[in-house]
């Protein structure tokens, strides 16, 4: 039986070295950006639900910003289907792990307290650096429903 060609053989051993050195992606991790709470809330939490209930071990981190936080003020419901609370879709997804973050940009900007939002809300310091971070150095895949 013939050995394999040097050629390939040299080739062949910085490969399984390359390979070898690849990170893990044991997990995905998943970013949903929302900046309009009214066209985007009810549909993103239908598909973060619907995500984990085929992908349960995703990572999900969603980011708020501009309209987008006002899906997770305390009491808030859809404004186009008001028997849809979010507070209680938001809550039901926070314990599957799903992390909800506000910007302190847009708190700024539109004079809001943090008490105003509901206790499963985080805060970043910027929503669009956040998005950014994620993505860029923790290889969060980006979805905006």
């Amino acid at each position: 039986m013939r050995s394999m060609p040097i050629a390939l053989s040299r080739l062949a051993a910085p490969l399984v070295l390359a390979a070898a050195c690849l990170p893990a992606f044991a997990q995905d991790k998943v970013i949903y950006h929302i900046d309009d709470a009214a066209a985007q809330a009810t549909k993103g939490l239908r598909n973060i639900r619907n995500h984990l209930d085929v992908a349960p071990d995703t990572k999900i981190t969603v980011v708020t910003h501009a309209n987008g936080v006002d899906m997770l003020f305390e009491g808030a419901k859809d404004p186009k289907n008001p028997d849809i609370d979010y507070g209680a879709l938001i809550s039901a997804l926070k314990a599957r792990g799903v992390r909800f973050e506000v910007c302190e940009i847009t708190l700024r900007n539109r004079n809001l307290k943090k008490e105003q939002f509901s206790m499963d809300a985080e805060f970043t310091p910027s929503g669009v650096a956040r998005i950014g971070a994620l993505q860029f150095r923790e290889r969060y895949a980006y979805i905006k429903p």
